[in-house]
C-alpha cells in the first residue's frame, strides 16, 4: 500500500465511522447535526467557552467560531450566557439538547466500534488501535479537524 493509499484508507475508515454515527443520530432525533457540530460541542466543553476561545480550540477565526455558534444555537444545542466575571463577554455553553447529542455520540460510537471489532476480530482491532496510537505524532486526538479539513 502506498503512503497516499494509507492516508485515503484511514480517511475512508474515519468517514465511514462518522457517517454511520450521523445516520444514527438522525434516526434518534438529531437530523441536523453535522460533523463540524460535534467538533464544536467537544471544543466548547463542560465549562463553556467564549467565541475567541472556541476559535482557538478549533483553529478557526473568531468570526467562523461565531457562525458555528449561531448555527448550534439555532438548533438548540448551545446558548450564549453572560460571563459572571465580565458582563461584556458572552460564554457559550452546551444546552441539555447538546449534552444529549454528546451522550448519544459516545453510546453510538461504542456500538459502532464493537461492530467493527466483530468484523475484524478482537486481536486485530487491538493491534490496529495500538498501531494508530503509535502513528499519531500529536500523541492525543485533536478537535481542530474541522478547521484542518476546511482550509
Amino acid at each position: 500500500m502506498s503512503g497516499a493509499e494509507l492516508a485515503f484508507r484511514l480517511f475512508g475508515a474515519f468517514r465511514s465511522l462518522v457517517d454511520d454515527l450521523h445516520d444514527e443520530l438522525a434516526r434518534r432525533g438529531h437530523p441536523a447535526v453535522r460533523p463540524a457540530h460535534g467538533f464544536a460541542l467537544q471544543a466548547i466543553g463542560a465549562r463553556g467557552a467564549t467565541a475567541t476561545e472556541l476559535g482557538v480550540r478549533l483553529g478557526v477565526s473568531k468570526q467562523a467560531a461565531g457562525k458555528t455558534v449561531d448555527g448550534l444555537a439555532a438548533l438548540g444545542y448551545v446558548e450564549r450566557t453572560a460571563d459572571p466575571t465580565d458582563a461584556r463577554r458572552k460564554i457559550v455553553v452546551v444546552t441539555p439538547a447538546g449534552r444529549e447529542v454528546l451522550r448519544l455520540s459516545v453510546e453510538i460510537f461504542e456500538r459502532l466500534r464493537a461492530e467493527r471489532e466483530r468484523d475484524v476480530g478482537v486481536t486485530r482491532m487491538r493491534e490496529m488501535e495500538a498501531a494508530l496510537r503509535g502513528l499519531d505524532s500529536a500523541g492525543a486526538p485533536r478537535v481542530d479537524a474541522s478547521a484542518w479539513l476546511s482550509s
